[in-house]
């Protein structure tokens, strides 16, 4: 029985001794496998780092606007007996665009007008009695008020008949036609639109915090994504006296030629405002920044000298950077990076302290400071 016992222990042993021997092997070949891999050389794209004049600037979106706009209608109902424009027009200021039915209108104020004549008549008469003293001065009087009161009527039955001719009240362009011929047409009913194109305004909004830099007559430049790759340019008008309570912004309207009237209300704006005197800044793509709540990194590529064969040793050193304004594609370094240092823009995410690299700048990311959006 004894002899058995050892027996079974010592094959027992064997066993256990084996399966933590191939452990203990497996560890050693995953170590050493993995420290082969860290000496493996990680592909990466590179940039030097570039100095550029930054100037300071003022973004925000806003909306265009007519310098003069309105919805036409009448303050009288009718029915439309002449329309005399076509949707689109470019009208003078006081042309007639439509008219209503107006026939009894006119015959009435003829009948006003004659009352008015015979007053006018009959004062004339007793003004030359009066001198005969053939009557008192109480009928030339009454005569008098007779012949005001028949004007007067006259006038407001003129006034009548002009509410029901829609005149331009100024020059601009007309919108698409919103009624027709012989159609019946409440009070306040929209008839069309007119706009005055040229110049145009913006309307747009910035924190409170730019009030300090920003003035009456600064220029601003208006990007319209109808047209890419485009300016406007303009000068601020005007800037409110307010600032929202809710929102902590003001409201800043700028005016902006548009000899051609490409630009229309309405058309959404992004504005761009230069403040100050262009600085000086060390920029890197954006794709370079490994940005984080601890800090913002980049990895730098330091020279080692050169290997057996000749040829340099490149690894990557992290370091933390201090990032300034954003443009684009590219990101103003304040502090970290300094300019002609070269650095990894594409590939950080495979990177470690004192990786080797191995450089391939076939494809780099974008590193534009005005993009311009492409519609694939």
């Amino acid at each position: 029985m004894v002899k058995r016992m050892i027996l079974m222990l010592i094959l027992v042993g064997v066993v256990f001794g084996g399966i933590f021997g191939f452990e203990a092997f497996k560890a050693g070949m995953i170590k050493k496998y993995m420290a082969s891999m860290g000496g493996q050389p990680q592909t990466v794209s590179t940039s030097k780092a570039e100095s550029q004049d930054w100037q300071s600037r003022l973004e925000a979106v806003g909306s265009l606007r007519a310098v003069k706009g309105a919805d036409l209608s009448l303050e009288t109902a009718g029915v439309v007996d002449l329309i005399s424009f076509k949707s689109g027009d470019d009208v003078a200021a006081g042309a007639v665009l439509l008219r209503l039915r107006d026939a009894d209108d006119v015959a009435k104020l003829q009948a006003l007008e004659a009352t008015a004549d015979l007053a006018l008549i009959t004062y004339r008469r007793d003004s030359q009695q009066l001198q005969a003293r053939a009557i008192s001065q109480a009928v030339v009087d009454t005569d008098a008020a007779n012949l005001k009161n028949a004007k007067a009527q006259v006038a407001e039955q003129r006034a009548v008949i002009d509410k029901k001719t829609l005149r331009a009240p100024f020059a601009g362009r007309l919108g698409i036609r919103a009624v027709d011929l012989g159609q019946y047409l409440a009070v306040g009913t929209t008839i069309v639109t007119l706009q005055a194109l040229d110049p145009i305004l913006v309307d747009f909004t910035l924190p409170q915090q730019a009030l300090a830099q920003v003035a009456t007559g600064f220029p601003v430049s208006v990007a319209i994504d109808t047209f890419p790759g485009k300016t406007f340019t303009g000068k601020i008008s005007a800037v409110s006296p307010k600032v929202d309570a809710s929102s902590r912004n003001v409201l800043v309207r700028a005016t902006l030629a548009n000899p051609d009237r490409k630009l229309v209300p309405g058309m959404f704006a992004k504005v761009s405002i230069d403040t100050g005197a262009p600085e000086r800044f060390v920029t890197l793509p954006q794709t370079a920044v490994t940005f984080s709540p601890y800090g913002d990194t980049v990895y730098l590529v330091e020279n080692k000298g050169q290997d057996d064969k000749g040829q340099p040793q490149l690894v990557a050193h992290q370091t933390f950077i201090t990032t300034g304004a954003r443009r684009g594609d590219q990101v103003a370094v304040i502090k970290g990076v300094k300019e002609g240092d070269t650095v990894v823009i594409a590939g950080q995410l495979k990177l470690r302290n004192g990786s080797p690299l191995l450089i391939d700048n076939s494809v780099r990311p974008a590193s534009d400071a005005n993009p311009i959006p492409v519609d694939q």
